[in-house]
């Protein structure tokens, strides 16, 4: 097995996570909470009892959870492979089957390619996020290179 990439001082193996998606998606779920329960609480509709008032709360708490999935994206590194954690679903992948790395203008994240043709989006790297999210693919590039050893694609 083959060392991990040398950087500029930085742990090749610490967590991916998106840094502006994570600051409005906790301050969007905190702020669901508050709106639907506030709401629920003093707005004097006639007809709505206390079932009713409940659920118009809950809808707040639903919002938060989505925003609270959205604000704990990452993406795990370790010596073995990666585990991408995208706002529905959670994939590991060994290095090998990663044969290359995509984050070309005007795609919102990363995306690798896999080894049997397919993609998998990497929502922990986001364009939002600059030329923080640019060092970050570069990063993940290097670990694929360094750890994967599966055949380059052409194209």
């Amino acid at each position: 097995m083959e060392s991990a990439p040398a950087g500029s001082g930085e742990d090749p193996f610490s967590v991916f996570r998106p840094k502006r998606a994570r600051i409005v998606a906790t301050v969007g779920g905190v702020l669901a909470i508050l709106i639907f329960t506030i709401g629920a609480v003093i707005v004097p509709l006639a007809n709505w009892n206390s079932p009713d008032r409940v659920l118009f709360a809950s809808i707040g708490y639903a919002i938060a959870t989505l925003f609270y999935r959205y604000a704990t994206i990452r993406a795990v590194p370790t010596r073995e492979g990666v585990t991408v954690r995208n706002l529905i679903l959670t994939r590991y992948l060994e290095w090998p089957q990663i044969v290359g790395i995509q984050f070309g203008d005007g795609t919102p994240w990363v995306h690798l390619d896999l080894h049997d043709g397919d993609t998998l989006s990497v929502m922990a790297i986001q364009r939002a996020d600059g030329p923080f999210a640019h060092r970050q693919a570069s990063r993940l590039a290097a670990l694929i290179q360094a750890l994967g050893s599966a055949p380059d694609r052409d194209g």
